[in-house]
């Protein structure tokens, strides 16, 4: 039987599949108890296209090749893909996550055997309110890899939550913007489309508005001149797409502004690459 999670007696929350057959919990322990492993996560709603997939499939082979020293098979990637599509309800959020089973603690180095596990869930139907946000001083450990150790960033967005806020937004320790828990953080000056200049995860989501913006620029961004600089803010990932930002610490953005509107519309117009 498939791993499902959700409530009792309501309707399936999630799939999981290991290698494009159901997952027993024990397949999993390793995972849970020696978190080592990379992923990626995309939105498809059909079933049968993904936005960015192209960016989605490279991050995972680079990150495969640095933990694991092993050559990811793509094609192997994408027919796990459909198989566990073939499964969910449209539209869904999907994460494939790469990791070896027979990981040992002792023996990190021995870890070059990566298997594919895929998760599915129902994608939200609304769209999300716009995010407040508390910046702290973080730098995620490996910051360009997509990895599984997220205990620092969720530490931290835990903290910022419980403090009224909804979400943490990582800066150096000399106050310039990184991004956020699990998002890339964007601003707008005129017509332009600003990235802090940072050592952060590079966002497929990001990427493909800069694609769609050709007026972007990326430069540093310090916290205390927000307000004097920029006209707008908004994170962004793929289960979001484009969300604004209405607060950082004192800094307050409006919730709307044309730029955002336009980029929003073009990402969600923006047609998937066939899986």
């Amino acid at each position: 039987m498939s791993f499902l999670l959700g409530p009792a007696g309501g309707m399936l929350a999630a799939m999981i599949l290991l290698d494009g057959r159901p997952v027993a919990a024990d397949q999993l322990a390793v995972l849970a108890l020696t978190p080592y492993g990379h992923f990626t996560t995309m939105h498809t709603e059909d079933g049968r296209t993904v936005r960015g997939l192209v960016h989605h499939l490279e991050r995972l082979r680079r990150d495969c090749a640095e933990l694991f020293d092993a050559e990811l098979d793509l094609e192997l990637v994408r027919r796990q893909l459909r198989t566990a599509l073939a499964q969910a309800p449209a539209p869904t959020i999907v994460r494939i996550t790469v990791f070896d089973p027979g990981f040992d603690l002792g023996h990190p180095a021995a870890a070059t055997d990566p298997h594919l596990l895929i998760s599915t869930r129902p994608a939200g139907g609304t769209e999300p309110p716009p995010l407040r946000v508390r910046s702290t001083p973080y730098r995620r450990e490996d910051s360009r890899i997509k990895h599984v150790g997220l205990y620092g960033a969720l530490r931290l967005r835990r903290a910022a939550q419980r403090e009224g806020w909804d979400d943490a937004l990582f800066a150096t320790p000399d106050g310039l913007v990184c991004e956020g828990a699990t998002w890339n953080i964007g601003f707008v000056r005129g017509e332009q489309l600003v990235k802090p200049c940072a050592d952060v995860l590079d966002g497929v989501t990001m990427r493909l508005l800069c694609e769609l913006h050709p007026d972007h620029e990326t430069v540093p961004v310090p916290l205390d001149r927000l307000t004097e600089r920029f006209d707008a803010a908004f994170a962004t990932n793929t289960a979001i797409g484009v969300r604004p930002i209405t607060a950082i610490d004192g800094h307050a953005f409006p919730a709307a502004h044309p730029v955002l509107d336009r980029l929003r519309e073009a990402y969600w117009a923006t047609a998937g690459e066939a899986i």
